[in-house]
């Protein structure tokens, strides 16, 4: 089922001319805008074209269909020859896709060139071709207003701790009851550890608990000892740590949404004498020290240059010999930054002000301010499995997602969710979990002597 039958509300177009007083008459749209869509990606598209007017274009046999519902949809890539361009077309329901999304946005030269910055879009020249063939069809005009999901406007210092809330708040504070629909029961919202393959009786929650067991494990959780989980989000590590292994948390979040709900499953687990719950930034926490920090999915909000600062915090709050845990998305190499004043469509629609750094990076800031690294492990193709469990999750239940968030976010989830799945499956991002310890006496990491040990230590 497409994503235009799951509720878009629009009706398909039938065959029509367009024009108008001042425009030349026309039928046949599709071959043309079939033409500005290869040059605006510089690929092949292995995919159905259809347009307003009826007309189609692409393989009829593909296993999904670009439907240009609107001539807007091609004004919006005129006024934004790039991704934002295209990208604010299919949010705003001007562009639809039917058939399978992951088949529209797994292009390998696309994807990568996305990744290393190169972007996608139209050259001046192309836009040019592209203006004289819109015009010819009908679609020219003013630019169209991007959908209101779009953050355009951020006030105050880039990770400010009032900017830094606001756009955790754009993101997290979207309703609890729509993530609850992504994630499933388990509210984790981080890569999985699929100890088994997905299906049968092995699922979702089932790899969340195990990812939750294995940052237990390697903190060397155990009965009274103190847990920091900077980041904590609806709570699921902070009531797993405390119920399964023993221990008192304090979890930190900056979302309104995350920490009432987190608060709430406290009670009902009955954790409250175990577990508090905070709305804090995790800079403004000073009742260490712990005896061991959790920070899971949460780094990628900090910003490169604010990455020392960061681990200096922890390291602060950490008592000699405790072990931090930093799980992280990274990219695998180290990039450009994005052409100044250019925005793509996470930083614009999902993560505003989000950075993604190279593990090294976070491992040089980690060693600067006196951490000990002990180990790293790399979980991108748990990353891949886990984005597309949450595209599983939602498909099925578009119409409920729909109602709790309206169309356009709905989409932009849609998007966010395939386009990181395949990301992580084409080796353009990774995610690791870093386990560095703050030395004891005489330089005591309080670590067993083999892995195998200390992976086993917490049975």
């Amino acid at each position: 089922m497409s994503v235009s039958e799951r509720g878009s509300g629009r009706p398909a177009a039938g065959p029509a001319a367009v024009g108008g007083p001042d425009r030349p008459v026309v039928t046949g749209a599709a071959d043309d805008v079939a033409r500005i869509l290869h040059a605006a990606v510089g690929a092949e598209l292995p995919l159905g074209i259809r347009c307003w007017d009826g007309s189609t274009a692409g393989d009829p046999g593909a296993p999904a269909t670009i439907v240009f519902r609107d001539p807007r949809a091609l004004r919006r890539l005129l006024w934004a020859p790039n991704e934002l361009g295209l990208v604010r077309a299919y949010v705003s329901g001007d562009l639809d896709v039917e058939g399978d999304v992951f088949a529209v946005l797994d292009l390998p030269d696309v994807i990568e060139r996305v990744a290393r910055h190169d972007g996608i879009g139209l050259t001046a020249r192309e836009r040019l071709s592209a203006a004289r063939t819109a015009y010819r069809l009908g679609a020219v005009g003013l630019p169209p207003a991007p959908p209101s999901e779009e953050v355009r406007r951020r006030r105050g210092p880039l990770h400010s701790k009032e900017r830094d809330a606001a756009s955790v708040s754009h993101h997290y504070d979207v309703g609890n009851d729509f993530y609850r629909l992504v994630l499933g029961p388990s509210m984790v919202y981080s890569c999985a550890y699929w100890t088994q393959p997905p299906g049968g009786s092995y699922s979702l929650d089932d790899a969340q608990r195990d990812k939750l067991d294995l940052v237990c494990t390697k903190l060397g959780l155990r009965p009274g000892m103190r847990l920091l989980d900077v980041g904590c989000g609806w709570g699921s590590l902070a009531i797993h740590a405390a119920s399964r292994y023993g221990v008192r948390v304090v979890g930190v979040t900056v979302s309104q949404e995350q920490a009432a709900l987190a608060r709430q499953r406290v009670r009902d687990a009955g954790l409250d004498d175990r577990v508090e719950i905070r709305l804090q930034d995790y800079r403004d926490v000073v009742d260490g020290p712990y005896d061991a920090i959790s920070s899971v999915g949460m780094s990628e909000h900090v910003g490169r240059s604010r990455l020392v600062t960061y681990a200096q915090t922890l390291f602060d709050q950490l008592a000699p010999g405790g072990r931090l845990l930093n799980h992280a998305i990274a990219s695998v190499r180290t990039l450009p930054p994005p052409a100044r004043g250019e925005r793509g469509f996470i930083d614009s629609y999902i993560f505003p002000d989000g950075e993604l750094t190279t593990l090294s990076t976070t491992l040089d800031a980690l060693e600067q301010v006196g951490f000990e690294v002990r180990d790293s492990e790399a979980l991108r193709e748990h990353y891949g499995r886990t984005l597309r469990a949450w595209v599983d999750n939602l498909l099925p239940n578009w119409s409920e997602a729909v109602a709790l968030v309206g169309e356009a976010r709905a989409r932009t989830w849609l998007l966010y969710l395939a386009a990181c799945a395949l990301a992580f499956e084409h080796g353009n991002i990774t995610v690791h979990q870093v386990l560095a310890v703050r030395q004891g006496e005489r330089g005591a990491s309080g670590l067993p002597p083999t892995r195998a040990e200390w992976l086993a230590s917490a049975d």
